[in-house]
């Protein structure tokens, strides 16, 4: 499908059914809650009547400039394009997320592919161009003659992003619910991606980032970032949406990063949380972030000593908490008195109706004042997944997992 430069469509003439020249191209239109790739038309700047909508099915030629099939009074009058996405204003030198690359980029210029359809041209969005070939197109538009420039372009690689892989950030509120445009693309990547990602943009592009995601894409992304980014981003976010995000994170990550804020801020979206969360992240809070207490969750899977493999199963298709927490199941008896663990692949090939005490292994624990450097060691030592906190009364407070110690040890790097 032949394509064209954004740049190049940009400023070239406009000629009516008459073959007159009457305006040029001042913008190009896409309605992305109709369409996201199909261009709806383009803004003219007219000599005469002002700014003119000319839809698409209305051109019937855009080499050598724009050609329309009908006169300029049956233009749509240009009221200043609420809901549309102007590839000029909206594309051209803003950082965009290429989300095949997983990467942030700067748009230098814009793909645009075109095919005559049944009496009109089609015009869609092909890709952006991220590279020196735009940049210098438009650097040396209307300095260099139009026959010397192409040769020279020529030689420079292109660097095109397929439309399909770009996802825009949008730092306007108000713009981004009329443009109705989300980061759904981005919300699919993993969420170390994402936080990569994200520690590339702006400020105002990370708030962005976060207001789209979904609460528990989210909170996945935030507990990735550096924690002084979490406290940027966190603060930047309105308490409620701030809170309904903190809900959705390990109760561990979440008390860290709330006992980063300032005091008055961490209580503002502590009051925002549900009751039980809220309770849960305030007790971590108050441990040392470096004893074992300090690096525990509280999420985790427990069951009575009178627990029978089926019982595991069901609590496995149950369990909300993260990934790196189902890797063991915990007995516990009156009082959470720690009474043995169970690893996950013993229950997967234990028949129905074994019981879980009968398949418990070697138990090591550790002392909610435990240091850092003692924690450390005790996975190194016994490789493990999971590591149980008990208190002096045998109670089980918490866990911690290898996922804690690998952000303990990387914090100190």
């Amino acid at each position: 499908m032949p394509s064209l430069a954004l740049t190049d469509l940009l400023g070239s003439p406009v000629y009516d059914k008459a073959g007159e020249a009457v305006g040029k191209v001042r913008e190009v239109a896409v309605v992305p809650q109709d369409n996201s790739s199909q261009i709806l038309g383009l803004v003219v700047k007219t000599r005469s009547s002002g700014d003119r909508l000319l839809v698409t099915n209305s051109l019937y030629s855009i080499n050598g400039g724009a050609r329309a099939t009908n006169s300029v009074s049956d233009w749509i009058t240009y009221t200043g394009g609420d809901g549309m996405l102007l590839l000029g204003r909206d594309l051209l030198d803003q950082q965009i997320i290429d989300v095949h690359g997983r990467k942030v980029v700067r748009v230098n210029d814009v793909d645009i592919h075109h095919e005559l359809g049944h009496d009109h041209v089609v015009l869609k969005l092909g890709g952006v161009d991220v590279g020196a070939r735009g940049a210098m197109r438009r650097l040396l538009k209307g300095v260099v003659p139009a026959a010397a420039l192409q040769p020279l372009l020529a030689r420079v690689p292109p660097r095109i992003i397929p439309w399909e892989f770009v996802d825009l950030i949008e730092v306007d509120p108000a713009r981004r619910v009329k443009l109705k445009i989300s980061l759904d693309r981005l919300s699919k990547l993993h969420p170390a991606d994402i936080a990569d990602i994200v520690e590339e943009l702006a400020p105002a592009e990370r708030e962005a980032v976060f207001e789209t995601l979904d609460e528990d894409v989210a909170a996945e992304t935030l507990e990735e970032i550096d924690p002084k980014l979490q406290v940027s981003i966190l603060s930047s976010l309105d308490s409620d949406r701030a809170a309904d995000i903190v809900e959705e994170m390990d109760p561990d990550a979440a008390a860290d990063l709330l006992g980063d804020m300032s005091p008055d801020a961490s209580e503002e979206i502590l009051t925002e949380m549900q009751p039980e969360e809220r309770a849960e992240v305030k007790e971590l809070m108050g441990f040392e972030e470096d004893t074992a207490a300090g690096r525990m969750t509280t999420d985790y899977m427990a069951l009575g000593p009178g627990a029978k493999v089926e019982d595991a199963i069901e609590m496995l298709r149950n369990f909300e908490g993260g990934v790196e927490s189902v890797s063991t199941i915990y007995i516990v008896g009156d009082k959470d008195k720690l009474l043995g663990l169970v690893p996950l692949a013993k229950i997967v090939l234990a028949p129905p109706g074994t019981p879980l005490m009968m398949l418990t292994g070697h138990m090591t624990t550790i002392h909610p004042g435990a240091d850092e450097k003692t924690v450390a060691a005790t996975f190194d030592k016994y490789n493990l997944l999971t590591l149980p906190v008990i208190d002096d009364e045998g109670r089980l407070t918490g866990v911690i997992t290898a996922d804690d110690v690998i952000n303990m040890l990387r914090a100190k790097l």
